[in-house]
């Protein structure tokens, strides 16, 4: 068993047992958001005939080489048709057939002009410049050629490539399937939000606030609901988790307390410790085992922490279990556009949000920073990465992070407010 690993270790070494979850094939609405299987190639060109651009009229272009405004062409309209429907004459010298945007582009035509940029008279057309060859015409496959790989395994699937896949005529896809995880929390001070809150109780928000995180990126979340600090109790709920789930997810019961009941349970079931404990902050004590090639992930009971720790943990474990080739957060660099005045022994990370100003990425702290206040989670889609050592982080300062949230809400220009965290002299120094 390692101890008080860095944070990327971490990630290795539970990526590394990872193996994604088995496949099926879902209908085309039911694909977005989930992961392929498989490289999807395309069967046919797009479009797969070459078509008209525009309402107008198909013609061969060399027709139109003596044309000009005072001594126009004239070419007979043979046929008229529209998109869905193939003219059934032939366009040959001196002949054109009317057409609409979309149509396929008649038998012996090479070039189209606009309807108006002709003027028509009965069953002729007058045409008063020349006309290049494939002028308006998109050709067959122009978009996606037959064959080719439209689409790799692993790639997120979003509602461009749904569109993409159904103009392939592809109606069911082929995708990992959601991974089961499921969740428990310990402790005897905790009560579901449905029973009537007592005295000494507090209810359990960490349990909850996960598993619609594991909703949000498309997982399948398992209710194991509260385990009191027993370690046989809470042996016989891992062990069920293990037997339902790909990854059993707990919070609580985690640090050196007399109840903190993980690590002895863990082993009680027959699993083997990887590590316990990463060097961050919130969220460091944390415990990882396995058992059966399946993983066991004890979070802090602390709801800030665990929520953390499973953004930067847990999330690229249950992306990489349905398939996504990169599972880890992205990184972004920004301003920091608040101070934090705390000095940071320990790496930290910091609760932020994305605000776009005057063309800068600026990281502005979403409120306090204890581990165990939740509201600063909310709006939060960075987390700030301070590293181990640092001093105080001022207005302006440079810093990194990783994102966690969606920042499409974040490039709007408003005004950036400074949150700042009262000092405390003994917290300025580094001990």
């Amino acid at each position: 068993m390692k101890n008080n690993i860095q944070l990327e270790e971490a990630q290795s070494l539970l990526l590394n047992r990872i193996i994604p979850v088995g496949k099926c094939l879902v209908s085309l609405l039911e694909s977005s958001g989930r992961v392929l299987s498989q490289d999807i190639k395309a069967s046919t060109n797009i479009p797969p005939f070459s078509k008209s651009a525009l309402d107008g009229y198909a013609l061969i272009a060399s027709d139109t080489r003596q044309a000009d405004s005072s001594a126009p062409v004239q070419l007979r309209v043979i046929e008229e048709t529209r998109a869905g429907f193939i003219a059934q004459e032939k366009v040959v010298s001196g002949t054109t057939i009317k057409v609409m945007t979309g149509s396929p582009i008649p038998n012996g035509a090479n070039t189209l002009i606009k309807h108006e940029e002709v003027v028509r008279n009965g069953d002729y057309v007058s045409i008063f410049r020349t006309i290049k060859a494939q002028d308006n015409v998109i050709k067959a496959g122009e978009d996606i050629e037959q064959g080719k790989v439209v689409a790799q395994k692993g790639s997120l699937i979003t509602p461009p490539l749904v569109a993409l896949l159904a103009g392939l005529g592809i109606s069911q896809v082929p995708v990992y399937a959601k991974a089961k995880i499921a969740f428990m929390s310990t402790g005897d001070e905790l009560l579901d939000p449905s029973e009537t809150l007592q005295p000494g109780k507090i209810y359990n928000s960490s349990l909850y606030g996960l598993m619609a995180r594991c909703c949000e990126m498309g997982g399948h979340p398992l209710d194991l609901g509260i385990v009191p600090d027993e370690i046989a109790a809470t042996t016989a709920r891992i062990s069920r988790g293990l037997e339902e789930a790909d990854i059993v997810v707990s919070t609580g019961g985690v640090s050196v307390g007399d109840y903190d009941v993980m690590k002895d349970a863990m082993v009680g079931a027959g699993a083997e410790i990887i590590f316990w404990k990463v060097a961050m902050k919130p969220g460091s004590p944390i415990i990882a085992a396995v058992k059966d090639k399946k993983l066991i992930i004890g979070l802090s009971g602390n709801p800030a922490a665990a929520m953390v720790t499973f953004d930067m943990i847990l999330t690229p474990l249950i992306k990489r279990l349905m398939g996504k080739n990169n599972p880890l957060p992205d990184k972004i660099q920004g301003v920091f556009a608040d101070n934090f005045l705390k000095a940071s022994p320990q790496r930290r990370f910091l609760r932020a949000k994305l605000e776009r100003k005057d063309g800068v990425d600026c990281l502005k702290l979403t409120g306090a920073q204890a581990s165990g206040i939740l509201m600063s989670m909310i709006g939060c889609n960075v987390l700030v990465d301070i590293p181990a050592g640092s001093g105080p982080v001022i207005f302006g300062q440079r810093v990194s992070g990783h994102i966690v949230g969606n920042i499409s809400d974040g490039y709007h220009q408003e005004p950036v407010e400074v949150y700042e965290e009262e000092p405390k002299r003994e917290e300025l120094s580094f001990s």
